[in-house]
């Protein structure tokens, strides 16, 4: 538009600057107004107490279900036991462990339900508390854990096929970051965020259970990864607390190393353990002490 008078490219920069600067004023506006609310959550929130030792027991519930994409899948209800304990000082050490039954349902040749599943679970934890926003603390963490599998396929689909023992078990590491911050009226809430690097992986099938004189293999795994997050709302009373804490955990495999398949001691092919995934999602409820 330049190649107009120059009355019409003045006129147009004007408008071009008191557009932009209503731009800035609208920003400027957003900026103060989130300022305003911070500063009034601010006046409602109250210094973060976290206690040298600590613990905590309860119970969860989750909904499960596994995937070997192509080939088949379990889903179903699982519940259980948690407990853990926490150390602070400059630096923060927890120990964790969970206990989860349930029975799930099995999808692909053919069909069987009510398979007995069990898992176990112990973490070791190390981090550092952070001071953030005033009243909020950030605890990145690391460390190590151990995952246990057991799922009892025994006996036969709805097409005849023979099912068998599987084991799974999982060593990894955990990196996480976690974030508290108090409420009024003895409330506070908090978040995690966690990314599992998968060590190793070892799958255990029970061949033999089928009755067809295999044997049973073992298959490494050496890829993968898990995701984890949950939301924790606790309510402090005189004595305990009372935690509730939504969660989903995600584990994404990929094939095992492939193991000789014998029959009657000769080998007859090779198995491996199919990419899977997993994801749980559930609730923890505990008390705090």
């Amino acid at each position: 538009m330049h190649y107009l008078n120059g009355s019409y490219t003045t006129y147009y920069n004007i408008k071009r600057k008191r557009s932009g600067q209503r731009k800035e004023m609208k920003k400027i506006l957003a900026v103060t107004l989130c300022l305003h609310l911070f500063i009034g959550m601010g006046r409602v929130l109250a210094q973060v107490e976290l206690p040298k030792h600590s613990g905590d027991l309860g119970t969860e519930i989750s909904y499960i279900k596994y995937k070997e994409p192509g080939v088949m899948e379990e889903k179903g209800v699982m519940a259980g036991m948690v407990g853990s304990y926490t150390y602070r000082s400059k630096f923060m050490l927890k120990a964790d462990g969970r206990f989860s039954y349930g029975q799930v349902d099995y999808k692909n040749s053919g069909t069987l339900n009510n398979i007995n599943d069990y898992i176990l679970e112990f973490r070791g934890l190390g981090s550092y508390d952070f001071s953030v926003f005033t009243t909020s603390t950030l605890t990145p963490y690391t460390g190590i854990g151990y995952r246990y599998l057991n799922d009892d396929m025994t006996g036969t689909t709805s097409t005849g096929a023979r099912g068998y023992e599987r084991e799974s078990n999982y060593l990894y590491s955990p990196i996480g970051v976690e974030i508290t911050t108090p409420l009024k009226n003895d409330w506070s809430v908090g978040a995690t965020a966690e990314y599992d690097i998968f060590w190793w992986g070892l799958q255990k099938s029970h061949l033999s259970d089928t009755g067809l004189a295999l044997n049973d293999i073992e298959n490494n795994q050496d890829k993968g990864y898990g995701i984890r997050g949950s939301i924790k709302l606790l309510k402090k009373g005189e004595k305990l607390d009372f935690v509730t804490e939504p969660f989903i955990r995600y584990w994404n495999i990929k094939k095992s190393k492939e193991t000789a398949i014998t029959y009657s001691g000769t080998i007859i092919g090779y198995g491996y353990e199919p990419k899977n995934n997993s994801i749980e999602i559930g609730c923890k409820l505990a008390v705090k002490f």
